[in-house]
């Protein structure tokens, strides 16, 4: 039997990719959330028009990484580390969508 927490990540990254289907773009989820089975490496869960996303789901997310009214993006990051920019999916996949793949 299947552990919840398992069944409640697939059925997010395909959520994911039907929403991103949905929009016209090409959305494909890696068997058993594997990316080696789309040739990728592990951690990649799915591919939105060439972008290897890995999908996580949680209970609730830091205060500080709220995405508040008026606030497209937070942009943060760990101590001696790169920049990361957090927006909503929406907007990411019509910004794919806009310049026709990533």
């Amino acid at each position: 039997m299947t552990h919840p927490s398992k069944v409640k990540g697939n059925n997010y990254e395909r959520e994911l990719v039907k929403e991103a289907q949905a929009k016209g773009l090409i959305a494909e989820r890696a068997y058993a959330s594997n990316g080696k089975a789309l040739g990728e490496c592990e951690e990649v869960d799915l591919i939105v028009d060439g972008c290897r996303i890995q999908a996580k789901r949680r209970k609730g997310l830091p205060q500080y990484l709220a995405l508040n009214d008026g606030v497209d993006a937070v942009v943060f990051r760990q101590d001696k580390k790169e920049s990361l920019v957090l927006i909503r999916w929406q907007d990411f996949t019509d910004k794919i969508k806009e310049t026709n793949g990533w």
